[in-house]
């Protein structure tokens, strides 16, 4: 058949053109074979070997499933591999990069938030290393302002230090089962001074009827409803009213912290429970808050593994959401 199909090729050629045409064939031929075998062993191969190494590197037991990959296209698979590599280092260049960013953030809040009390402590300390010292009246007054600066310092490495510990998980939950509409009445009656300067009147929603035996830390609750609480206070309205509704979720107990002060933009709400995250930064810091208390009510809900949110409009108010498991025992 090959004859056949060779003999035209002949016939035009003559006898010498024939032999001619036959050796560029067969030396076309040779050169072929050559260079598959080259290929075949200095880079084929090599890539097996690559791919085997891949392959023993991932997988400590060297089963049919390599050798059935290995006989099929080691260099698909092989840029498979590179390819997927290639897109992990991405995903962890681009968190090393968030997680930078998010330090050198975090770096540059702590040192502003110390930076106002700081420089407080100094002026006063200096002002009367100047001459206040002979004015009794003014000694008083810059001691005082001082102290209020150092006390404020007090709150953000406290803060800061509980944060820390909740992230690395040092902090263990003590677990017991309590009544949580006592636990928040107990708190109200904390803050009741607090709530009277701002004429703010505190109270519960109608139709929760105690009790509301809950399982979780007591301790760490408390400081989750005292911040809720006490932020309600700080920017309701004067002459408004913080309210606290208890509602039952099946398993878990809905407890709302809720004012009708002058509510939060919209843009806000997602950034709230953000270390150091001001709607208002100015009255915030008038306000002596450190920026961390609604970070640390995120932080203690979810090591519960529960959940908090927000709500808010402009003009009516907010109110914060925290649920509790339900106590099974009672």
């Amino acid at each position: 058949m090959i004859a056949l199909l060779l003999w035209p090729v002949g016939w035009l050629l003559g006898w010498q053109g024939w032999k001619v045409f036959l050796g560029i064939v067969l030396s076309g031929t040779i050169s072929y074979a050559v260079v598959l075998f080259a290929v075949n062993y200095f880079v084929y191969r090599k890539v097996k070997l690559i791919y085997k190494t891949i392959y023993t590197v991932k997988s400590s037991k060297f089963n049919q499933q390599l050798q059935d990959k290995l006989s099929h296209d080691p260099l698909g698979e092989v840029m498979s591999e590179v390819d997927d590599w290639a897109k992990d280092r991405g995903l962890e260049l681009e968190s090393e990069m968030r997680m930078e960013n998010y330090r050198k953030e975090f770096l540059g809040n702590v040192s502003h938030e110390l930076k106002t009390p700081i420089f407080n402590i100094q002026g006063y300390i200096h002002s009367l290393l100047d001459g206040a010292m002979e004015d009794p009246e003014l000694t008083r007054h810059f001691l005082k302002k001082a102290a209020k600066s150092a006390d404020r310092m007090e709150m953000l490495v406290k803060d800061l230090l509980t944060i820390s510990e909740l992230e690395s998980g040092s902090q263990k939950l003590d677990m017991e089962t309590f009544d949580v509409y006592e636990l928040i009445k107990d708190i109200m009656e904390q803050l009741e001074f607090k709530a009277r300067e701002k004429r703010v009147n505190l109270g519960f929603k109608q139709g929760c009827t105690p009790p509301f035996f809950v399982r979780a830390d007591k301790k760490k609750v408390r400081q989750v409803f005292v911040n809720l609480i006490t932020n309600s206070i700080k920017y309701g309205k004067e002459g408004g009213q913080t309210l606290i509704g208890l509602y039952d979720m099946d398993k878990n107990y809905l407890i709302e912290v809720s004012d009708n002060g002058i509510g939060i933009e919209e843009e806000h709400l997602s950034r709230l429970f953000e270390r150091f995250y001001r709607v208002d930064k100015a009255r915030s810091r008038d306000e002596g808050g450190t920026g961390l208390g609604l970070a640390i009510v995120k932080h203690i809900v979810e090591a519960h593994s529960q959940n908090v949110n927000v709500r808010s409009n402009p003009g009516d108010g907010s109110t914060f959401g925290v649920t509790l498991e339900k106590a099974l025992d009672k």
